[in-house]
């Protein structure tokens, strides 16, 4: 849709532990919980709209897809480190994340 609800759904993510524990847990799952605590019906808006393309990159956790589609750079690596900080282990760390991040957004 615009590069402003997709920072609107990184933020709603990186913002709250709860939101973001619920997120990694099933990405796809949290997508539709998010875009159905729109407005609804009987009170029409547009603040929660997302194409197919961006919900699928969500649901993927595709930090280069999300790029491509309009992420800002600085919210998007946010997003992706807090996405991916519980899944660190001695062959994965902080340094491979930046290094795949940066290889995805060149």
């Amino acid at each position: 849709m615009t590069d402003y609800m997709i920072g609107k759904f990184i933020r709603s993510v990186e913002m709250d532990d709860a939101v973001l524990a619920r997120y990694v847990a099933d990405p796809a799952a949290y997508v539709q919980e998010w875009m159905a605590g729109a407005a609804g019906p009987e009170a029409p808006t547009d603040d929660r709209i997302l194409t197919a393309d961006e919900q699928a990159a969500f649901a993927a956790r595709d930090y280069g897809a999300l790029f491509r589609l309009g992420a800002h750079p600085y919210l998007l690596w946010h997003f992706t480190e807090a996405i991916y900080e519980h899944e660190y282990t001695e062959g994965f760390g902080w340094r491979e994340l930046v290094e795949r991040y940066r290889a995805a957004i060149a």
